[in-house]
């Protein structure tokens, strides 16, 4: 008998603590594509604060896929040195160079910022922004924020196309300095937008946007 008891509550004690265990699991658990607050660190400290706020440079024009495919791209590091061939460093930077220069009584040194050297890099240029055969070029490993599960497809083209505002999905975006995900981006999250855009429209506009299952997975 006492046996049986002494069993019983091992095996008790046994099962109270895999619960516990399995609930500080589950707790941290989240289902595919719902990683809400997800804020990796880039291979570049890519500002968008800076870029898509204080600049105001459009999103369409870094993710120029976004209007015409399924999926808005990642920019070229090209695309880059459309601006970064001339601008080198921030504004800041190069001012204090040229302010120690004057004081120094010393012509002013090219200023590069550490992180616009890995996009060089990237490229194979050398400090005159030239190729340099001693480099390899190499894709810079970009890290994906959202992320949808292999079931569903989402297309970027109806979405801006009918006129849903880049933030509706992706929050904020111009206040970043490290993109996050800001919604959960689950289903019910997608068909409750999709059932209030069809009676509030887009910007005035009225737009039919489905709710078929097949929308979605297909």
């Amino acid at each position: 008998m006492l046996s049986s008891r002494l069993l019983t509550v091992v095996l008790l004690l046994v099962l109270v603590s895999a619960s516990v265990v399995l609930g500080v699991r589950f707790r941290n658990y989240s289902l595919p594509g719902n990683q809400q607050g997800y804020e990796p660190v880039q291979p570049i400290a890519f500002s968008h604060r800076l870029h898509a706020g204080d600049l105001q440079i459009a999103c369409i024009y870094c993710h120029s896929g976004a209007d015409r495919s399924r999926h808005a791209g990642i920019p070229a590091s090209s695309l880059c040195m459309n601006c970064h061939r001339l601008v080198t460093a921030s504004p800041d930077a190069m001012l204090q160079e040229v302010q120690q220069a004057r004081q120094a009584g010393r012509p002013p040194q090219p200023v590069i910022s550490p992180e616009l050297v890995k996009l060089y890099d990237s490229l194979g240029l050398d400090e005159k922004m030239q190729p340099d055969p001693a480099k390899k070029l190499r894709p810079i490993p970009w890290v994906k924020v959202h992320n949808l599960p292999d079931f569903s497809c989402f297309d970027h083209r109806p979405h801006v196309r009918a006129g849903v505002e880049c933030q509706e999905c992706h929050g904020p975006v111009q206040t970043m300095e490290r993109v996050r995900q800001v919604e959960d981006l689950s289903m019910g999250w997608c068909v409750n937008c999709h059932r209030e855009k069809g009676i509030a429209g887009v910007d005035g506009k009225k737009v039919k946007p489905s709710t078929d299952c097949a929308a979605c997975h297909y």
